[in-house]
């Protein structure tokens, strides 16, 4: 898996480049022209349908320990939210995606199992993509289609059901959390009048989780691994707010 991700960084950075060399450069008036640089900000929300193997994934670890009649199991999809912070420059965009997802809870049927008390179980998942994109119908058209990749972490966070042992270790009343490489996709159809922009844009997620440990120790059974894949995919509504450059500041004070 390790081999897989690194081969999707790299074509994140070979498009990031393509996108870079054909946005800054200008033999006119060199690398760039600073004053021409735009900033955003974004706030977004989307439907994220998870694979078979990412459902069966949560459900299998969180409620670990315990008969699954015992919770409700967790639905195939969640609600992603995301905070976009970045920069234009001409067609070139990028930006920092800091998205993280409402928690999901399943909870407790009763107050302890064979004298063991029992907690609800919860999960949910944050983390930041660095992303690059390109606007194919120009800088400042009205309806544009802007694809764009980009590559960066996730974490996982597990509140599993009670005190288990897993081996010489027990599970505690916390947060249990393992770390992933992303790699992110999407297409977005953009509506721009002036400052405003409204997209509705969809694309698919790699996620690699790498394997869970609790209380130092690795949480495996015969079932499955804990070095997962968490992919998804996903569809949703972005509202943009585009910063004047500092030329359009210039030329508007000036008339």
């Amino acid at each position: 898996m390790k081999t897989k991700i690194t081969s999707f960084y790299l074509a994140a950075l070979v498009c990031a480049l393509t996108f870079a060399t054909g946005a800054f450069a200008d033999t006119e008036s060199g690398f760039y022209e600073k004053e021409h640089i735009r900033g955003f900000v974004s706030l977004g929300g989307d439907f994220r349908g998870m694979r078979s193997q990412f459902k069966n994934y949560v459900n299998k670890t969180a409620l670990y320990g315990v008969e699954s009649e015992d919770y409700n199991t967790f639905d195939w999809w969640y609600i992603g939210l995301h905070l976009n912070i970045g920069a234009q420059y001409k067609q070139f965009l990028t930006w920092f995606d800091i998205n993280f997802m409402p928690t999901q809870t399943s909870d407790r049927p009763s107050s302890e199992v064979d004298d063991m008390p029992l907690y609800d179980v919860r999960w949910f998942t944050y983390g930041a993509d660095w992303m690059f994109g390109w606007k194919l119908f120009g800088e400042n058209t009205v309806i544009n289609l802007i694809p764009a990749v980009g590559f960066g972490f996730n974490l996982i966070n597990f509140h599993l059901a009670s005190n288990f042992e897993i081996g010489d270790a027990t599970l505690r009343d916390r947060y249990y959390s393992t770390m992933a490489s992303t790699f992110n996709s999407e297409l977005e159809l953009r509506l721009e009048l002036g400052q405003f922009a409204l997209g509705i844009y969809g694309g698919y997620k790699v996620v690699r989780y790498n394997e869970l440990e609790i209380e130092g120790k690795t949480l495996e059974t015969i079932k499955y691994d804990t070095d997962n894949v968490g992919d998804t995919w996903f569809v949703g509504l972005r509202l943009t707010w585009i910063f004047l450059s500092d030329w359009q500041s210039k030329v508007q004070n000036k008339l």
